[in-house]
């Protein structure tokens, strides 16, 4: 007797899937000016399934970038500021008590969005901050014993001031390994900035961000990632890469195992925004820094923007002393 015939799996399209996050992009520039760099990494780490992290001076359009991204993907949207008295029920949400019933019933907190803006994370302190680690790692959240998952897709986009501000507490390692890229959109060039003047800001263009994708779609994207070829020896430069920050002279920790796995995912998403099925060593070593700078621990334990240029600066040399794969 004949089998059932099995149903063909949809055909992976590369090609429109560029043109689906290319989409994201056109509509996500009109809002933040000139920084068409940053803008197509955020949007590589929101299909790659990571957490983003914003790290710049105040007033450079950080929150603006988060509700941009969530606007432009229909995503629900949530804003949290974070304040040294935010207490992780603020965050994850409480069980109220029914005297009529005598029951209790969870009320969840602004974390169950599916995109959540973390305003200022590191003004926090370390207790209510670590409330983010199982959401933003399992998609899910517990209380007293049960487990709440979370809306899918589920992103968390984080701002920071720099470490040398007052009122600012150090983000955990723990913490900073949760996040798969950190970016810094710094001021916009003069003729951006004259632009900002002349419309009156970005807040106009913000409101008028019409939706160009889905969150099915965000999801879609996640989903053709694993579709996406890695082959031995481009996995291989991924593993010698993350090795050479693990021996490096300059580098106290280096890369975990999470953050490698996390350099290939982000890969991959940027291997569908180029239109290909495939993953190169040029994927890997442009996102090495966005990936891998944030969770090194350099020997100089210098903090601030130095310890972020030096970070980046150790991973260009890697780079250029690891060889890739013809």
């Amino acid at each position: 007797m004949s089998q059932p015939a099995r149903p063909l799996a949809p055909a992976f399209e590369p090609t429109r899937a560029r043109a689906q996050m290319e989409r994201v992009v056109h509509a996500l520039e009109r809002v933040i000016l000139g920084k068409r760099p940053q803008v197509e990494l955020a949007v590589t780490c929101l299909v790659a399934g990571g957490h983003l992290l914003l790290e710049d001076v105040p007033g450079v359009g950080k929150t603006t970038l988060a509700e941009a991204l969530a606007r432009a993907f229909r995503l629900s949207y949530a804003r949290v500021q974070f304040t040294s008295d935010l207490m992780p029920a603020d965050i994850l949400g409480t069980q109220v008590f029914h005297a009529a019933s005598a029951t209790f019933t969870f009320r969840p907190g602004p974390l169950f969005h599916q995109l959540v803006l973390a305003d200022e994370l590191n003004r926090a302190p370390p207790r209510t901050q670590s409330s983010l680690l199982e959401a933003m790692a399992q998609g899910q959240v517990s209380l007293d014993g049960t487990s709440h998952p979370l809306p899918q897709p589920f992103t968390v986009v984080a701002t920071q001031n720099p470490v040398d501000f007052s009122g600012t507490y150090p983000l955990p390692d723990s913490q900073l390994d949760r996040f798969l890229m950190r970016l810094s959109l710094g001021h916009p060039g003069p003729e951006w900035e004259a632009q900002l003047l002349i419309r009156g800001g970005g807040a106009g263009a913000l409101t008028e961000l019409v939706g160009s994708s889905s969150p099915e779609e965000l999801l879609g994207l996640r989903a053709l990632c694993a579709g996406v070829t890695v082959e031995e020896s481009v996995a291989d430069y991924a593993v010698r890469l993350a090795g050479a920050t693990r021996t490096h002279g300059d580098i106290e920790r280096g890369a975990s195992t999470r953050a490698v796995m996390g350099l290939m995912a982000a890969a991959r998403a940027r291997a569908l925004f180029e239109g290909r099925a495939f993953v190169t060593p040029g994927d890997l070593r442009a996102l090495l820094v966005p990936c891998l700078a944030h969770r090194l621990l350099l020997r100089s334990a210098v903090q601030g923007a130095y310890s972020r240029e030096e970070a980046a600066h150790v991973l260009e040399e890697v780079a250029r002393r690891v060889p890739a794969p013809r």
